[in-house]
């Protein structure tokens, strides 16, 4: 299930769960032009649509409504007058959504900005913890990020919070993730002793109408939480969000708190359509282990029902408290876990040693983690052919931690200049790297104010 996603794309290039994006690390020069957008493009993308749905949608039922109904609206002129791939991108996610009963899993993706604005500082999408009045504490999740990155930041966070009273986890903004980090958050509010199964995944076999089921099991945790459990919710909470507060629920460990959720509860894939398009579709369904269903298209229900803006302090009057504002920065008494701001210890050093390395072809393995290190044998000799091409390494400047977490980096070569994102386990081995070229910067203009 290490793959396995649920939630809208967020357009990352850079970082794979635990691997290398080929594309990023084989090119040594900016990719060109795109090609231009225009009526074959629109035939092409929506031919490939098509064949996607029919192949791999949940539902032979709907995938195949659905291919023929976006044929018909190609045979119509529907697109005929959408010049963007944005554009197209939407009017094929609205009609797609029309017949998949306004599937949220479904969507093209024309290269726009992600939905949802900028994303949240976070460490693998854990943004905060603090202590409330009471002894109460606050944990606040911006998404389930791929485990090397969300685990680790999570266990900080949860030592920090263990022996608060009450806990209150603000999944209002957590939109989406990995299964196993949904595994893991549900994990620490689990006592038994022993795996408890939690929920299947019952994914489409392309091509055919048979399907195979997945189970997801809890795993260990340091410690699990003792103290009474919340979960905010509200209408942005989607998909792996959803599965959380749903997973807490069904196994009686949280108290539901705010909006009922948005109601998407299928998994979903990302396949590619034409250059520029991909196209994400739900090719399999969760189903809790103790209700026997899930959540797609009626969310999850709060025991205490509050709008979203009001729903901290409806959670900590039902703990017993009488709070004063309904703000986490209002209401906070100590600052437990941000973010880390500053490189991770190694990252600096890893990259030197990692283009050394590329360059001769000659990686050590022994220094990955096993599913970077599989990652890396597929792609080395494209790596080889393009650290080759960069040339000899002449600076590495870090830039930031990325919103997810990982430590970015500029690297110059002596042919090209490079934008890394690295990240390490907790045994200094590397579980993340990508690499994309940084267009050349152009020429500084002479001042024309001063020429006569």
């Amino acid at each position: 299930m290490a793959t396995t996603k649920l939630g809208r794309s967020v357009g990352v290039v850079s970082l794979a769960v635990a691997g290398l994006i080929s594309g990023s690390f084989a090119r040594a020069q900016p990719p060109g032009p795109p090609p231009p957008f225009d009526a074959a493009a629109r035939s092409a993308a929506v031919a490939s649509a098509a064949a996607a749905f029919r192949s791999r949608y949940v539902s032979p039922e709907l995938g195949e409504r659905a291919a023929a109904a976006i044929e018909t609206e190609l045979k119509n002129g529907s697109y005929e007058n959408l010049a963007s791939p944005q554009a197209f991108a939407d009017k094929l996610t609205a009609d797609l959504r029309a017949v998949t009963n306004n599937d949220q899993h479904v969507q093209v993706l024309g290269g726009g900005p992600p939905p949802g604005g900028p994303p949240v500082r976070s460490e693998g999408g854990v943004v905060r913890a603090d202590r409330l009045a009471g002894n109460v504490g606050y944990l606040q999740v911006a998404s389930l990020g791929p485990p090397p990155l969300f685990n680790p930041a999570l266990d900080r966070a949860m030592a920090a919070l263990k022996d608060t009273k009450a806990l209150i986890v603000d999944a209002r903004d957590l939109a989406g993730g990995t299964v196993p980090s949904v595994t893991y958050l549900v994990s620490y509010f689990i006592k038994s002793d022993k795996p408890v199964h939690l929920s299947d995944i019952v994914s489409r076999t392309p091509g055919t109408e048979s399907y195979t089921t997945d189970e997801i099991w809890s795993v260990p945790t340091p410690f699990a939480y003792a103290g009474k459990a919340y979960v905010l919710t509200s209408r942005r909470t989607l998909s792996a969000g959803e599965m959380f507060a749903y997973d807490v629920q069904a196994l009686k460990r949280a108290t539901i708190v705010g909006e009922t959720t948005a109601g998407a509860a299928n998994a979903a894939a990302v396949v590619p359509l034409i250059p520029g398009l991909a196209l994400m579709l739900s090719g399999g369904r969760t189903q809790n282990a103790i209700t026997g269903t899930n959540w797609e298209g009626v969310g999850v229900k709060p025991e205490v029902a509050a709008p979203s803006a009001d729903a901290l302090k409806a959670a900590l009057e039902h703990a017993g408290q009488k709070p004063r504002a309904t703000d986490i920065e209002t209401l906070s008494q100590a600052r437990l876990f941000a973010p880390r701001s500053t490189p991770q210890p190694g990252t600096e050093a890893a990259v030197r040693r990692m283009s050394e390395e590329n360059a001769r072809g000659e990686p050590n393995y022994d220094l990955m983690s096993p599913e970077m290190a599989q990652a890396t044998r597929a792609q080395l000799d494209g790596l080889k052919r393009a650290f080759s091409n960069f040339g000899e390494l002449k600076t590495v400047k870090f830039i930031e931690v990325d919103p997810q977490g990982a430590d970015t980096y500029e690297v110059e070569y002596a042919n090209a200049t490079t934008r890394w994102t690295i990240l390490l386990g907790p045994d200094g081995k590397t579980v993340m790297a990508g690499v994309r070229p940084v267009p050349p910067r152009p020429p500084p203009q002479p001042d024309q104010s001063s020429q006569r």
